[in-house]
């Protein structure tokens, strides 16, 4: 949430207009009591109402990491569901790897199916989820990158900020399916994690079918 106060200009305009909220109400009580409620009803809904258009325009504050780490490292955070283990999604990771002493940690959010959302049972679809981080952990340690993985919240929206709380990255790829196969592109995800973290963040599409890798 924005901060009214965070300049003295802001602070001192927030109490000029509190006391004149306030002188202004005084003023139709002492004339009559009801038109002091009508001037307290008035003034409210017109402080509610600019305070609201003023939230709706402003841009949502962007979250950065908040752990630091050496700068020699490089800290690498991989998002992904079922095209985890994919070959062009690791041919990105070694890209992005290459020359650094790279940290990966890859995040592989759980992804209950709808019956197992109505009996509150993600199990299997955490399980699923294991076994391809597994996998994928697998095959970067067998090329020699320092990596580490877990399953994430259902959300990777979600998963993704208790990333940066807990590891920190310097980047951020977000691999996905392709268009009209990926959920989280129906969703907006990669959208709505560019405009709501303060990280690079790379698209990379992997078709499993016919590998091929798109990169955005």
């Amino acid at each position: 949430m924005r901060n009214p106060l965070r300049s003295e200009a802001e602070a001192f305009r927030f109490l000029l207009l509190t006391i004149v909220y306030f002188a202004l109400i005084v003023i139709g009580a002492i004339i009559d009591k009801w038109v002091g409620l009508g001037v307290f009803i008035v003034l409210t809904l017109v402080a509610v109402y600019f305070g609201f258009l003023r939230s709706r325009n402003e841009p949502p504050t962007r979250v950065a990491p908040t752990l630091t780490h050496a700068d020699d490292e490089k800290r690498i955070l991989v998002i992904a569901n079922e095209t985890v283990a994919g070959d062009t999604l690791h041919a990105m990771i070694r890209q992005k790897c290459e020359g650094q002493r790279a940290n990966v940690l890859v995040v592989a959010p759980a992804q209950p199916s709808p019956l197992q959302h109505i009996v509150s049972d993600d199990d299997p679809g955490r399980e699923a989820a294991r076994k391809r981080l597994d996998e994928s952990l697998k095959k970067l340690r067998e090329a020699g990158f320092a990596a580490r993985g877990e399953v994430g919240e259902p959300d990777p929206l979600q998963a993704i900020e208790d990333a940066l709380r807990t590891f920190g990255p310097d980047e951020i790829i977000i691999s996905t399916h392709p268009e009209g196969r990926s959920h989280w592109l129906e969703r907006g995800i990669v959208e709505a994690a560019r405009e709501r973290f303060a990280v690079p963040i790379t698209h990379v599409v992997v078709d499993l079918d016919a590998p091929r890798s798109e990169v955005r």
